[in-house]
C-alpha cells in the first residue's frame, strides 16, 4: 500500500511560520490567530495520524508543524501581554498613541 501525506501538514507549518511575522506587526493578535490555526490543523492530523499509522509518511513534518506554532503561540502571548501592560503603564489608550506618535516623530527627526 502507497503511504500518502498528511493532509494539513504543509498549510500548519506555513501558518505556524507566519505567526511569528503576525507576533511582530500586529502586537500579537495576528501570531495568535495564526498559531492557533496551526495548532488546531496539526491536531486534526494528529488523530488522522493515530488512526492509521502505516498510511502516512510526513509526522516529522507535522511534530515541526507543532513545535513551530506553540513557539510562536508562546511569543505571541508575551508580546501581547507586554503590550497590555506599556498601555495599562502609559495610563490608557490615548497616552499609549500619543507616546507612540512622539517615538515615530523623533525617529522621522533623526533621519532627516
Amino acid at each position: 500500500m502507497e503511504q500518502e501525506k498528511l493532509p494539513n501538514v504543509t498549510t500548519s507549518l506555513v501558518l505556524a511560520i507566519l505567526s511569528f511575522i503576525g507576533c511582530c506587526c500586529t502586537s500579537g493578535i495576528g501570531g495568535l490567530i495564526l498559531s492557533g490555526i496551526a495548532l488546531f490543523l496539526t491536531k486534526k492530523d494528529e488523530e488522522l495520524y493515530q488512526e492509521a499509522p502505516e498510511n502516512y509518511h510526513n509526522y516529522s513534518q507535522l511534530k515541526t508543524a507543532k513545535t513551530v506554532a506553540i513557539i510562536g503561540l508562546v511569543l505571541s502571548s508575551i508580546i501581547l501581554l507586554y503590550t497590555i501592560y506599556t498601555i495599562y503603564d502609559a495610563g490608557g489608550w490615548s497616552a499609549y498613541q500619543e507616546k507612540q506618535k512622539e517615538a515615530v516623530e523623533q525617529i522621522m527627526n533623526m533621519l532627516e
